[in-house]
Parts: structure tokens; sequence; C-alpha cells
């Protein structure tokens, strides 16, 4: 029988706000890279340089995370690492707005990835175990919109304040949550699989069983296209703006919280679709193919206004609003012993797909003569590509029962 868990449960409004202090630092970074590193004494090319090399120490700490939560929470249990990853990043926020040098700050960057790259997964897996089926979708779905609209906070607390400041406010927004703690209950799934014989938290498990693994790999294949959209077309939309002619120099910050108010309404819109439809995977099929139109606007309308292609960074963000039913995929296709494992991993996989997109985009960008537009394409071609044809061999999950354990 299912439980009668009220929708905003005090895991829903955990996760919610753990995931919008998660993405708000997450994006912070980005927002603040250049007016921080000035603070440091860096200059020209020292901070293109110094910025990448942040970014992907970042990346390279949510990628690690990623692997070490998703087995504490398979092992340990959902809360321990939703509240640890918390009391991490926000400890890390508050030390980066402390760093003194380059170092420090790579350092701290490292620290708060690792942080990061618990909480959503924990918070995903413990409000999927503990909903009923007919409302698991509307909670992923509160989870996924209020964490997204973290990102256009930092957009404007950043405008608002100094870098400094900015980080401070996000380790305090988190280390607040850690007062919510008693009013959350630990998943009853878990619970059970505690008790049980089978291994729980066996990530090289994922590699033993061919058809594991090709699963896996169709879940975080089909993430890839919205890292795409965020980590090139917005993150590179300065670049982009001078070759497709845009009447006014392109603001990235401005750009990147269009695109998120976008993620935030898509992310609404496909969550109660799928509730609608009773479907996952028909609402990703709509959404890829939505941000096929979008993402050929970006590349065709030359010229434009700067209204204009900042009205295309919202549609671009809403296109690719399916990160909720992204999620709630991941979590529904394993069993509770590794439930945990794979809901953690995989969106961290997806995010650390920015460093070969990245890489690739190079690539093109060389073999097309230094087009941007060119190779901004064939990369786009790639991961809608990958993307619909993982999709095609997924099952759709909708209904499905998730009290029972992997093999």
């Amino acid at each position: 029988m299912e439980n009668k868990t009220k929708l905003l449960s005090a895991a829903v409004i955990v996760a919610s706000l753990g995931y919008f202090v998660d993405i708000y630092d997450l994006l912070l970074f980005s927002i603040v890279r250049v007016p921080s590193l000035q603070s440091l004494g860096l200059t020209g090319e020292d901070i293109t340089k110094n910025g990448i090399f942040l970014l992907n120490v970042q990346m390279i700490g949510l990628l690690a995370g990623g692997i070490c939560w998703g087995i504490l929470g398979d092992k340990k249990g959902r809360l321990s690492v939703l509240f640890g990853s918390i009391f991490l990043y926000s400890i890390a926020n508050i030390a980066n707005g402390l760093a003194y040098s380059v170092g420090s700050y790579a350092v701290w960057r490292f620290i708060a990835g690792f942080g990061l790259a618990g909480e959503l997964g924990a918070g995903i897996t413990l409000v999927a175990e503990i909903m009923p089926k007919a409302k698991r979708g509307y909670a992923t779905t509160i989870v996924a919109t209020v964490g997204v609209s973290g990102a256009v906070a930092a957009f404007f607390i950043a405008r608002c304040f100094d870098w400094r400041t900015s980080y401070f406010i996000g380790g305090g927004l988190g280390l607040s949550l850690l007062l919510l703690r008693v009013g959350v209950v630990e998943s009853g799934m878990f619970g059970k699989a505690r008790h049980s014989q089978g291994r729980r938290g066996d990530f090289f498990s994922l590699f033993t069983n061919k058809s594991r693994f090709y699963k896996y790999l169709q879940c975080i294949t089909i993430g890839i296209p919205l890292w795409f959209v965020v980590g090139i077309l917005i993150t590179l939309s300065p670049e982009f703006g001078k070759v497709l002619g845009i009447q006014e120099a392109v603001d990235a910050g401005v750009a990147v919280a269009c695109c998120y108010g976008g993620l935030v309404a898509g992310d609404i819109v496909s969550g109660l679709l799928s509730q609608y439809l009773k479907s996952r995977i028909k609402v990703v099929y709509a959404y890829l193919f939505l941000s096929i139109v979008f993402i050929a606007a970006y590349f065709l309308l030359h010229g434009i206004s700067l209204f204009g292609f900042y009205t295309i960074c919202f549609l671009l963000g809403f296109s690719v609003g399916y990160w909720v039913i992204f999620m709630t995929i991941a979590t529904e296709q394993f069993g509770t012993n590794i439930r945990a494992t794979v809901t953690t991993t995989v969106p961290n996989f997806v995010r650390g797909s920015v460093v070969p997109l990245s890489l690739l985009f190079q690539y093109f960008k060389q073999l097309f003569n230094d087009s941007l537009i060119y190779a901004g394409i064939a990369v786009g071609l790639i991961c809608l590509g990958l993307a619909f044809w993982a999709l095609s061999k997924m099952q759709d999950t909708f209904s499905k029962d998730l009290d029972y354990l992997e093999e």
C-alpha cells in the first residue's frame, strides 16, 4: 500500500532548497569569475587561463564527489549524504569568499565541487522513494524547479553584492538548511535494503553487467544536450553574439539568467506534462524535438537585436528543461541498493560532459577554419543524435514500483 506522504513534506522542502543553493554556487563561479580573479591581481589572458583551470578543478571535484556520495547514499543512507553534502559545500562557499590566491581558490573550488555532487542525487532519491507513485513526478518537479531558480538568484545577488559577499550569502543559506534536519525522515525502502543480503552502493556493478551498463549509459546520454546548451551555446554567447552579428555586445551573465529562467519554466511544464501523459519518455522526445527548433534558431537568426537574442536564450533553456524528467528516469531505472549511486553519479557525469564537449568543439572549430557556427552545429548534432538513440532504447518508468533490489 502506498504511503500518504504530503507533496510538500520536509524532505521535498529540504531537497528543493538544497538544490537551490547547489545551483546557486555552481553558477555563481561562472558569473563572478572575472571580477574575482581581477581582485586577486590577474589580468588579460591570465584571467581566461586560470578561469578554465578553476572550472576544470571544480568539475574534477564534481566527478569524484558524485561517485563517493553516491556509494555513501546506498551504504549509509540518503539523509546522511543530503545533509553532509549541504554542510560541505556551504563551508566551501564561505571559504571561497575568503580566497587570497588562485591556489587557495582552486582548493576550495574542488571541495565545493565535491560537496555539490551529493545533494541532488540524495535529494531526488529520497523524495522518489518516500512519495507514492501518483505524486512522485510532482515532487521531483518541485525539487528541480526550485533548485534551477538558484541560478537566477545567483545572477541578481552577484549584481547587487561584491563577489566575496555573494559567496558568503550562499554559504549562509546552505548552513541555515541544516536547521530543518529535524523534520526529515529516512527512506523506508533504504531501511529495508539495509537489512537485506544484497550488496549496497556497488558502483562497479554498473559495469559488470552488459544490460545494466547500457541502461546506465543511456541515462547519462539523454542529459547531454542540456549541458551542450548551457556549457557551449550560453557560456560562449558573447563570442557567438559577435559572429552572429547581434546588434549589441552580449552579456554572458544575462544570457545565463535568461537560459535558467527558461529552464525553470521548462521543468515545471515537463513535470506536469509527464503526470498528464503518464509517461516520461514521450515528454523527453517532445523536448528534444523542441531543442532542435531553438538551437537552429540560435544559429540561423543573424543580426537580431540583443533582446531577441536573450529571448532565444530563454527559449533554449525552456527546450532543455527536462532535467526533472531526466533525473526521475535515472532514479526509477535501478533497484534500491544502487539507486543513490546512480542518481548521484548520472547528473555529475552529465555536468562533466562539458569537458569532452569543449574539446570536441575546439576540434571542429579548427576543422572548419575557426568557424564557431559550424563547430557548434556539429557538436549539437552529435549530442542530439546520441540522446535520441539512447531514448529509443529506454523503458518508460512512470508507474514503476521502486521497492526492489538490483541483483
